[in-house]
């Protein structure tokens, strides 16, 4: 049995769509029944109620499981929630974790959310459970909840200047899990997972303008002023101060390797910028009666 977690969540849900696809069984970890409504018409797919700071009844939903995808929300306690986790699941005889992690996850990074994510990889480790760890970089669908704004002002902004980032599409995350969790030989692997090519915040406000048929311009902003707007926009300051971590790193020139992990685990290419906006550019127009 496989237990999925995070499974109403941008990759978690993706993989259940794409394990029905395929005709396989798995069970889906949500906290409520209102959450398991996203899962509804999946066949296959079994929800069961479960919540990382209830262990009694992580140990209910790990019943049985002999293979887990570990997911949560980025939040300021996914680090004590994923070991939580672990411990759990060691307990139950799971054997096999598969874990969301993110690209160069290290304990001695700057980043918070890096250092959280190697501090689980490395509870995983010690556990004796096998696992694989996959890694991917920012993610394409990021951008969607800026779309309206993007559309509205014709602007992206961001403290980048010209570093290059691998971006990868969610929808291929969810696939290289989707092998992983079905096939064997994956064991003790990490997998840097990116798209096909690096770009810039120019190229990427180039290419949604392209997509919607207006200008997009990208505009360099301090890392304070994109706090402040993160902020604005309801981050929890945890999450705020985080993304500016990130996007520091990326501003270093340390996402901008492309690596050849999606393709050599699914047998297909993954989804260039343009493939995406071609199935998202909807999310970067103006809705009728929207203000501009």
């Amino acid at each position: 049995m496989i237990l999925l977690t995070g499974a109403t969540g941008q990759v978690g849900l993706e993989l259940a769509k794409q394990l029905a696809a395929q005709g396989l069984a798995a069970r889906a970890m949500t906290r409520s029944a209102a959450a398991a409504d996203k899962l509804k018409g999946l066949a296959g797919i079994t929800p069961v109620t479960g919540d990382f700071d209830d262990l009694a009844s992580l140990g209910a939903a790990l019943q049985g499981v002999e293979r887990a995808f570990l997911l949560t929300n980025s939040t300021e306690r996914a680090e004590q929630q994923q070991l939580t986790f672990v411990a759990a699941a060691q307990r139950a005889g799971v054997r096999h974790i598969t874990k969301l992690s993110q690209l160069h996850a290290a304990a001695s990074s700057p980043v918070r959310f890096l250092r959280y994510h190697a501090a689980v990889e490395q509870a995983i480790r010690d556990s004796g459970m096998t696992f694989t760890f996959l890694r991917p970089n920012l993610f394409m669908q990021g951008f969607v909840g800026f779309g309206g704004a993007i559309a509205a002002t014709g602007k992206l902004f961001a403290p980048i200047g010209n570093a290059r980032v691998s971006l990868i599409d969610s929808r291929d995350i969810a696939a290289v899990a989707l092998t992983v969790l079905t096939t064997s030989g994956h064991e003790g692997q990490v997998y840097d997972l990116t798209g096909p090519q690096a770009l810039t915040h120019e190229d990427i406000a180039r290419q949604i303008g392209m997509a919607i048929g207006q200008a997009v311009t990208f505009v360099e902003i301090s890392p304070g002023v994109m706090r402040d707007a993160a902020l604005t926009a309801g981050f929890p300051q945890w999450q705020a101060d985080g993304l500016i971590e990130d996007y520091a790193h990326y501003a270093r020139h340390e996402a901008d390797g492309v690596g050849p992990a999606v393709s050599a685990v699914t047998g297909r290419e993954p989804r260039s910028f343009a493939a995406f906006l071609a199935d998202y550019k909807t999310a970067f127009t103006i809705k009728p009666g929207a203000e501009q």
